[in-house]
């Protein structure tokens, strides 16, 4: 494992995304356990391009750009509903004096495994990055590919956290104030929006 593997990881995945937004979204609405819960749909969600990578349809992704346009349509898609959705749903940044009802653990990881799982970054990251780190012709490559990879899951988990721990300290301390919750949930919608119609553009 190379510093500059480490630095390539930890750019992607700092770098604001859907994973990201989704994170400060539930830290924002519903506090640190929620946050802790999107962190960890989100991370689950790296796994399957983790997977692809190591059992060889990478290639077949590069090789066949219908397969990566057809991903980054259905990435698009629902990103854009992301966007009609947190506008939509008025309560999901609302905070009470009361305990709202929060949604359940599987919806939250639900949402966020298949936020990340149609999100073309990481299959860039898995599919395009990760050999590149990896000698194909040195004993062990898949174990060494297999390793990186989970190292990236694992600083995934903890960025994410970090993430989502500073959004719930920030919503305790500042967000109670309605217009400004109102204008948080306005921001997320358009950063969903912008990101579903950037992703739309790339896959014309």
């Amino acid at each position: 494992m190379t510093l500059e593997f480490l630095l390539t990881s930890l750019v992607v995945i700092a770098t604001p995304g859907t994973g990201v937004l989704y994170t400060l979204g539930a830290g924002l609405a519903r506090g640190t356990r929620a946050a802790v819960v999107a962190t960890v749909g989100c991370t689950l969600g790296t796994v399957p391009h983790a997977l692809l990578a190591l059992t060889g349809l990478a290639a077949l992704l590069q090789a066949g750009g219908t397969a990566f346009r057809a991903l980054t349509w259905a990435g698009a898609a629902y990103l854009l509903y992301m966007a009609w959705a947190t506008l939509r749903d008025r309560g999901s940044l609302a905070i009470t004096p009361g305990d709202p009802a929060p949604r359940s653990t599987r919806r939250v990881i639900a949402s966020a495994v298949l936020m990340n799982l149609l999100n073309p970054k990481l299959t860039i990251f898995f599919l395009a990055f990760l050999p590149q780190f990896v000698d194909p012709s040195a004993p062990g490559a898949v174990p060494r590919m297999a390793l990186l990879g989970a190292v990236f899951t694992l600083l995934t988990f903890l960025v994410f956290a970090c993430y989502g721990t500073a959004a719930a300290v920030l919503r305790d301390r500042v967000l109670s104030r309605p217009s400004l919750l109102a204008w948080i949930r306005r921001v997320l919608a358009g950063a969903f929006a912008a990101l579903g119609v950037r992703l739309a553009l790339a896959g014309v």
